[in-house]
């Protein structure tokens, strides 16, 4: 008698329309977030060029992340109505006008305005990119197809400040937006050709949760990133925009409680879904708070420039580079529950080596960390996203993808605002009236004498970051483990 245990069939490979699909959707996805962070490097070029404030050239930086933030919880409900590859062609084309407009902005106030247009396009990009990588997948493939859309994300912020120190140096800063059009072109053209044509059906516009979900989105991300300025917070308007962001997202809540709304709350009844979505939320807020102490620390405590900085972050890229490919091949074959809680842990040893920070730290020594924190956030983000969408039927996927980005955006928005805030504090109380330091690079003579405190101040931030981060274990615990 044949007693022999059949065996799991294994998971079904990667083939080349899989590959083809997710070449075409990351063309896309990181061209948008490499200009986002490229920008970033020419806050002080464009003041020059323009004759403006540094307060109001930040307005270059928040009108796009107002268009980003605002958009995204209609991508579900777009991607239903019209189907995942047009809604994902038209942002890409709205972002290449907001690009092109951009590079021949003639002031301030028309800047402003174009990156709000090029912000829109770019809040639908990656989360369309993620349903139409999710619907190709298919379960037992998500955890390697997640990889695709989850490298550009973490490169592409890495990348952005390198690139855009680079292209500023040599050619301007219009041209950081001028490349995107090329690329664009190739993206469109491969779309056109690659993307298969997904379904559509017709899906009722919740206007009444559009306008307190948006609503209440972007006022969240503009308090927050009003708040994370020197003085912000004794200034009335901070406090009114995150009071109106609070009532917003409540009524939404309540609102979202009796009817199918713009993202569907009832989502979170799922376990898998539930733990992936606070694992995201918690990482967003740690990631993207130590994003904005590391070239900071760079810059002020060691006196980098730009270019050098984005170079010394280098590391982080290459840790998420090596563990993604792994993380997505044991996240097919043990479950995010396996991988992820290990994620977490590589990710809080890296940064506990930054709360040991000085001013003479040894580079190959933050380096090393850097890369274990590369390491952690590659096996963590990616997986855990691929653990949103196993067990959902594919009709529920775009609102599942919308539900995910809106609580990442909220989430890096919190964090970038609670570091910025908490290094603020800890500048001013390490060194009394040097707390605009956390914006500026300080001279040289200035920087020598204050590096140790300013260092001890930076230390500090990063335990808050560690703390932070170590809320992600338990979610992550939560998450499904299996085949």
């Amino acid at each position: 008698m044949n007693t022999t245990v059949p065996t799991k069939p294994p998971a079904p490979a990667l083939d080349r329309t899989i590959i083809a699909i997710g070449t075409v959707v990351v063309l896309g996805a990181i061209m948008s977030i490499v200009d986002a962070t490229a920008v970033n490097v020419a806050t002080r070029t464009l003041a020059e060029d323009f004759g403006a404030s540094i307060g109001t050239v930040q307005w270059v930086l928040t009108g796009y992340m107002l268009g980003f933030a605002g958009v995204i919880p209609l991508a579900g409900w777009a991607t239903e109505r019209f189907g995942a590859r047009r809604v994902w062609i038209t942002a890409l084309l709205l972002f290449l006008a907001g690009s092109a407009l951009c590079a021949v902005a003639w002031s301030m106030p028309s800047l402003i305005a174009f990156r709000v247009v090029q912000g829109l396009g770019g809040g639908m990009i990656i989360p369309v990119a993620q349903t139409i990588l999710a619907r190709a997948a298919g379960p037992e493939r998500m955890g390697r197809v997640m990889g695709f859309i989850g490298m550009p994300m973490l490169l592409g912020s890495v990348a952005g400040p390198v690139v855009g120190g680079l292209i500023i140096s040599t050619a301007g800063w219009r041209w950081i937006f001028l490349v995107n059009l090329p690329l664009g072109v190739i993206a469109v053209v491969a779309a056109l050709r690659l993307l298969p044509r997904s379904p559509s059906r017709p899906a009722t516009l919740d206007v009444r949760g559009l306008l307190l979900l948006c609503g209440g989105v972007t006022a969240f991300v503009y308090g927050t990133t009003e708040a994370g300025r020197p003085g912000a917070l004794d200034e009335p308007r901070t406090w009114a925009a995150l009071g109106a962001a609070a009532v917003l997202i409540g009524l939404y809540v309540l609102h979202a409680r009796t009817r199918q709304a713009l993202i569907d709350i009832s989502l979170f009844r799922v376990r898998g879904f539930a733990a992936a979505a606070v694992t995201n939320v918690v990482v967003a807020v740690a990631l993207f708070g130590v994003l904005v102490l590391l070239p900071l620390y760079w810059q002020i405590v060691r006196g980098h420039g730009p270019l050098a900085t984005g170079l010394l972050l280098v590391p982080q890229a290459f840790g998420a580079a090596v563990a993604m490919p792994l993380a997505g091949r044991l996240t097919d074959r043990l479950g995010a529950g396996v991988v992820v809680p290990a994620g977490v842990v590589l990710g809080l040893l890296g940064t506990a080596a930054y709360t040991q920070i000085h001013a003479d730290t040894s580079p190959v020594l933050l380096a090393a960390a850097l890369f274990v924190i590369g390491l952690g956030l590659g096996a963590t983000i990616t997986p855990s996203m691929a653990a949103a969408y196993q067990g959902l039927p594919g009709p529920l996927i775009p609102r599942a993808t919308s539900a995910i980005n809106t609580l990442q955006r909220l989430g890096a928005s919190v964090g970038t605002t609670a570091l910025a805030v908490i290094l603020q504090h800890e500048i001013t109380a390490q060194a009394p009236g040097l707390a605009g330091a956390a914006h500026a690079p300080l001279p040289d003579e200035a920087r020598v004498q204050v590096a140790p405190l300013l260092a001890t101040a930076f230390g500090h931030a990063f335990w808050i970051a560690l703390v932070i981060g170590a809320f992600a274990v338990v979610p992550a615990l939560l998450l499904p483990r299996g085949k």
